[in-house]
């Protein structure tokens, strides 16, 4: 009886070959159209190119790192878990390993295998995949009837969009599901990118472009009521835009109406030590290098590109022999140490963006099947919904669940 259903999966990322998998395991006859000159292009460079393909944690924790729509994943992800996400994947020849945070990866630290095993079990279950742009969603008295390709109408008695977002369009994401979606009378809300690297017109990043920081400590206040609204432990990079890096690009997803100057990052150099224990440390530098200028005594406790900005900020003359710094002096300098402050002011454009904030209105959609409350047959899944989540393989992860539940959806659903 399934075999007579015809579907149409726009999207060749990670949640339209989830959902062409689904379906025709199921039984659809099944078409994937992917615009691009093959499948997973975005894939391939997820988590500089490693994939983190989930996180291996319960759906209560899962749910806490989705700060857009969270209820909305509950029969996605109870039907497709993260550890079904787990299973598909070992069961499919990718090994995988677990590391900080949870975070899933395949032990081979290759996306290409991620991609390789998506592409294989979509030729084991007879998907058919095609090469070409779809247009728009063909649809006839409330119900879908195909998809408008260039060289007319493929006809299918279900479409399921999953376009991706409006970033990395180079991948293919360049917003067509929004343009799908609004065209058939839905409802798109505000696109902002999450996940993006953030501008700061502070002097200093680019003074410093190219350092990269590591085992720093990063928190990010609101400058006018002094209210902590993010604070991580990891790795950051200045550029000449501003600062970008993992702890960045998690920070910017909980930084909501950025404005010019609305928030301040503050930098912990040296969170191993505390005040005492960081004076020592200094004044043992400066010990070591007693009979040096102070600007020539920092190399040991800072990178080369940080000590102009250091000595700079501290008011301290760089000319000065260490061993006249005087004990309030060395307090500007840990306080620096232990707090460099940079205003931030914007995030980078969307199409640099990891993940796009906004899509779909989920309101429209039935959470229990990714069905469209609008038109009968067409589904939605992946980043086109308005639902966004942190770091940490949340993302891929909703791509796998709600791509799996709307191609099971798309091929049993009356």
């Amino acid at each position: 009886m399934n075999e007579q259903i015809k579907i149409a999966v726009v999207g060749g990322g990670a949640a339209g070959m989830m959902a062409a998998i689904h379906a025709a395991a199921a039984g659809a006859e099944v078409t994937l159209l992917e615009k691009m000159n093959s499948c997973g292009k975005k894939l391939r460079i997820t988590g500089k190119g490693r994939c983190n393909v989930t996180n291996d944690c319960t759906m209560q924790e899962f749910l806490q790192n989705v700060p857009t729509n969270p209820r909305f994943l509950y029969g996605a992800l109870s039907f497709f878990s993260t550890e079904d996400t787990m299973r598909f994947f070992e069961n499919a020849g990718v090994p995988l390993k677990v590391e900080r945070g949870r975070r899933v990866f395949p032990i081979s630290d290759k996306a290409e295998d991620i991609v390789r095993a998506l592409t294989e079990q979509c030729r084991a279950f007879g998907v058919n995949t095609c090469y070409e742009k779809v247009e728009g969603i063909a649809i006839d008295d409330g119900r879908v009837i195909g998809v408008q390709l260039s060289e007319g109408l493929l006809r299918a008695d279900r479409v399921i969009v999953c376009t991706g977002g409006a970033s990395y369009p180079r991948t293919g994401s360049d917003g067509d599901g929004y343009r799908f979606a609004k065209k058939v009378g839905h409802t798109v809300t505000p696109l902002l990118p999450s996940l993006v690297p953030i501008v700061s017109r502070d002097k200093i990043c680019a003074e410093m472009q190219g350092l990269s920081l590591k085992n720093v400590a990063l928190s990010i206040y609101e400058k006018k009521s002094g209210k902590l609204v993010y604070e991580d432990f990891g790795e950051m990079m200045f550029t000449h835009f501003g600062v970008t890096g993992p702890m960045i690009l998690s920070a910017s997803a909980h930084l909501p109406d950025m404005t010019a100057g609305r928030y301040e990052a503050s930098i912990n150099l040296k969170p191993a030590l505390d005040e005492k224990t960081l004076d020592t440390r200094i004044l043992s530098d400066f010990a070591k290098y007693q009979n040096k200028d102070f600007q020539n005594a920092l190399g040991d406790l800072l990178p080369a590109k940080m000590i102009p900005v250091i000595l700079r900020r501290s008011g301290i003359d760089p000319r000065k022999k260490v061993n006249s710094v005087t004990k309030e002096e060395r307090k500007v300098l840990r306080e620096l140490l232990h707090g460099l402050r940079i205003t931030l002011d914007d995030f980078r454009p969307i199409n640099e963006a990891i993940v796009t904030k906004g899509g779909v209105s989920i309101r429209e959609i039935n959470p229990k099947t990714m069905e469209s409350k609008l038109c009968r047959g067409l589904y939605f899944a992946g980043e086109v919904l308005d639902v966004d989540a942190y770091t940490g393989g949340y993302n891929l992860q909703i791509a796998f669940a709600t791509g799996a539940l709307a191609g099971n959806s798309a091929a049993t659903n009356d």
